[in-house]
Formats: structure tokens, sequence, C-alpha cells
């Protein structure tokens, strides 16, 4: 794509960046001219889960995918017994990836996914704390090899890791603006945020294979200031079941002129700034490796309701028309995963 020009971009960032944090309504999602090559997604739990339909239905549009705490693509099937009973936990028994593969391949005969070439480029990296008491490790494990199926060189494209005595959430290293003790989980308890005080920092771990960065970025990362580059947007131009009024987006300085790339974060269930505030949005530690490395972070937001008590993403289903028998959440033609693409269309064009 070509980047737009410098005076217009980034007068569309001083606009947003003007805007009263106060005002009733916040901007709407700009248009920033960003680089379509390099993109990538992450995600925690039910974030983890929507990241890989992301990258399944539209291969071609991701470069890197990083799941932490959730199991292999389209695990439940569009049931909530399966949720339940084989994707968090495994009391019904382990989902079946022949199964699973039989169901991509159908999709793939009604183009309702990417191509099996697009896929076999991926770059992937799984974690899974092997204390995890609410989504199985073994279904960390499980995915991990479903994508060692996709992948053309999985010895080179995929990094799988388990971490001993972590729990389910979002480990964390020590960053230069870290969350009050009152609002940062142990390494086995996720706390009130999800976001977990292990000293381990995941986010440089995973951002560092997916694109391929030196081990000392995260060092550098630590230094940068970046609460003032976070901007909260409008989301109703993207409504669809399950979605949030508001969402957020961080811009590191470099990047209000156009050029840079992106990376969309999906947090977890209970972890929206309905629930936790701007807790997962500002001290995930994508922020600061992000404006290390001149990268837009996407933090699009998830709401809670009667169906969706937990502000979760739809990987099970809920947000599709209750007619239907088999829903298609894990397709292009997904709710959600629509308003997520075109969110990322947003960016990705040139301002007006």
């Amino acid at each position: 794509m070509t980047s737009p020009s410098l005076p217009a971009a980034g007068l569309v960032l001083a606009a947003l960046v003007a805007t009263p944090a106060a005002a009733e309504r916040p901007p709407d999602l700009p248009r920033l001219g960003l680089e379509q090559s390099d993109t990538s997604v992450i995600g925690v739990s039910s974030g983890g889960y929507m990241a890989t339909q992301l990258a399944v239905a539209w291969p071609e549009r991701f470069q890197g995918l990083a799941v932490l705490g959730a199991g292999p693509w389209s695990c439940a099937q569009g049931t909530l017994r399966r949720a339940l009973g084989q994707c968090m936990t495994t009391r019904l028994g382990p989902p079946s990836l022949d199964e699973l593969e039989q169901r991509l391949d159908d999709y793939r005969e009604h183009d309702r996914v990417g191509s099996a070439e697009a896929l076999a480029e991926l770059r992937a990296f799984v974690w899974h704390g092997d204390a995890d008491e609410t989504v199985a490790p073994a279904l960390g494990a499980a995915l991990a090899e479903q994508l060692a199926g996709w992948l053309g060189s999985p010895e080179t494209q995929l990094h799988f890791m388990t971490s001993d005595n972590v729990g389910h959430g979002w480990p964390i290293g020590h960053r230069a603006s870290p969350l009050p003790a009152t609002e940062l989980g142990d390494c086995r308890q996720g706390g009130g945020t999800h976001l977990l005080g292990c000293g381990k920092d995941l986010t440089g771990q995973a951002m560092a294979w997916l694109h391929d960065t030196p081990p000392d970025a995260e060092e550098a990362a630590e230094t940068v200031a970046a609460s003032d580059d976070l901007i909260r947007f409008d989301q109703s131009d993207f409504a669809v079941k399950g979605l949030d009024s508001e969402g957020y987006l961080f811009v590191p300085e470099a990047c209000g002129e156009g050029g840079c790339h992106l990376t969309v974060a999906l947090h977890g269930c209970g972890m929206g700034a309905e629930q936790i505030g701007e807790a997962f949005v500002r001290h995930s530690g994508l922020n600061e490796w992000a404006a290390a490395h001149d990268r837009v972070v996407l933090y699009p937001q998830a709401e809670t309701s009667m169906a969706n008590p937990q502000g979760c993403w739809d990987w099970w289903g809920f947000a599709e028309s209750t007619w239907q028998m088999d829903p298609l959440h894990d397709t292009r033609e997904g709710t959600q995963v629509r308003a997520l693409m075109a969110m990322m269309d947003r960016l990705q064009e040139a301002p007006r």
C-alpha cells in the first residue's frame, strides 16, 4: 500500500490527540496508512481463540500469530457444551484434530477461510502455563500440534513454550509503569486483571519471535514512556453483537505519519475495559515494545451480556444468528471476524 503524505497523516493523529479525554464521544478510528505487510495478531484466552480464527480466516493478511492460554482452532465447533467440556476442561475428552481438519477442509471448499498455501507461511508463537486451571495445558499443546501440521516449516516458523507453576493469564515482566500490587495477579492466579506478575516478559518473547527482532529489543522498550500515545476510539462504526462501544489504539509518535506496521491485541474473558479499566491496554508490555519498534497496536474491546457474561470474544458462536444451527463465527463470515478485519482495513487506508 502506498503510504499517505506526511502532513495529511500527521493532521489525523494530531486531531485525535487533541480530543479531550472527557469528550462525550471519542473520535473515530483513524485512517493511518499502515503497511499491510508484517501484520500480527496476539491474544490470550478467548482472545487467543479469536486470534487463531482471524489468522485462519485471512492468512494472507497476517504474518504472525501469538496465542497465550488457548487451545486449537475451532475447538468448540459452534457449541457451548464443547467449549466448556473440550476446550477449557477436557472432561468430554480431548478435541479431535482430525475432526477439526475436516471442518477446515469443508470451509475451504466454500471459500470461508484462506488457502492452505497462505496459512503455511504463517509464523506462530504458542504459550501455556502448566498450572492453568481455566484452560487445560494439554489444549495449548494441541494447538501447537495443529499449527505444526499447517506450517510449511514448523521447525523455523513455530515456537511452543510452557512455563512451570504459571496459571491462566498474561505474564508480564517488570515494566517502567507497573500495575499497583493490588491489581497484579501472582503467577498462579490472575487476580483482578489476569495480568500475572511473574517477572516473565511473554510479550517481548512473543513479539521478538513473530517479527525476528534481536533478543535485546525488550531492554530498549523498558525505557519508553508509552502512556501518552494511547487513544480511545469509537467502535460504533464496527458495531456487531459482543463489541463494546469503545476501543483503544496505541500510536507511537513515529507512526502518526503512516508507514508503520500493525499488531492486533485481543484481551481475554474478564479483561476488557468494561471490567478492568485500562489495565490490559496499558500494562501488557505491548505498548513499550511497539514504541521501540515503530508499531501500532489495536486493542478492540468486547462487552459483557447475558449471552456472554465474562465479555469473551466469540469463539463458540454466541454472536451469530440464533437460528443458525452451524454458526460461522470461525470463518470470514463471522460477525466479529468481519468487524475486526474492518478495523484493520480502516487503519491501513490512507488518510482522506
